[in-house]
């Protein structure tokens, strides 16, 4: 590794709650060249609060491929970049892998700055088990692509979590209802927000509560695997 080429911190970002950033991640992002943001506009919002104003630029999935050989030259100007999504931890559901993996295959440093997550949050407040999970990123779009997805995860012993948007959601409730009624789920809404709440219940409990009222703002959907441990399934 070049001891004098730059190195790219990939930093997390709130998932909602501005306040939710550490120390370190401010003080990085007011140290290093140049921000590489998924939405520079969006994450204006986010700089201009903590009073950052380093160069950015925008690196998202349209974009990426050609972006990634930009950072590399920058990097090997000696120049440091930081790397953030519009929130949360990047590459979580969201780009930035190739850009890593290109830095990293290039030999230059990589360095994390770890934060808020909305999968780890979810599983977290969900109150499931969490020493094994299965993550699944965004439920596909299509119906049936989305059913054979829930109905792997609803075979798995393991608690499963997926990402869904509020159009689709009461859809998704109502595949898991048809195949599997009784399954504990749990749903995380506006998480760190003011509105966030986290729903409890069957397939069949959810389902109806969202026949009754619209849904708003983003999803995290947590199912509970098929076997649990009798501790849990006694509050069930």
């Amino acid at each position: 590794m070049n001891s004098n080429s730059g190195k790219l911190l990939v930093i997390s970002t709130p998932i909602g709650n501005l306040e939710d950033i550490s120390f370190r991640a401010i003080e990085c992002l007011k140290q290093v060249d140049l921000i590489a943001c998924e939405n520079t506009r969006h994450s204006s919002i986010l700089l201009n609060k903590y009073e950052i104003s380093t160069k950015r630029i925008s690196i998202h999935k349209f974009n990426e491929a050609s972006k990634t050989e930009s950072v590399l030259k920058i990097l090997s100007s000696g120049k440091n970049i930081a790397y953030i999504s519009d929130a949360g931890t990047p590459l979580i559901s969201d780009p930035g892998a190739r850009l890593v993996n290109h830095v990293a295959q290039a030999n230059y440093k990589i360095e994390i700055i770890p934060g808020p997550s909305a999968l780890t949050s979810a599983l977290a407040g969900s109150g499931l088990p969490a020493n094994k999970f299965y993550f699944g990123g965004f439920l596909a779009t299509k119906k049936g692509a989305r059913g054979k997805e829930i109905e792997t995860a609803l075979s798995r012993n393991e608690t499963s979590v997926f990402f869904e948007s509020p159009h689709r959601i009461q859809s998704t409730l109502e595949i898991i209802n048809e195949k599997s009624p009784d399954r504990f789920l749990v749903l995380a809404r506006e998480m760190t927000k003011k509105f966030e709440e986290f729903l409890r219940g069957t397939a069949s409990e959810l389902t109806q509560k969202y026949k009754e009222k619209k849904p708003k703002g983003e999803f995290v959907l947590v199912i509970s695997g098929k076997k649990l441990p009798k501790s849990f399934t006694d509050h069930f």
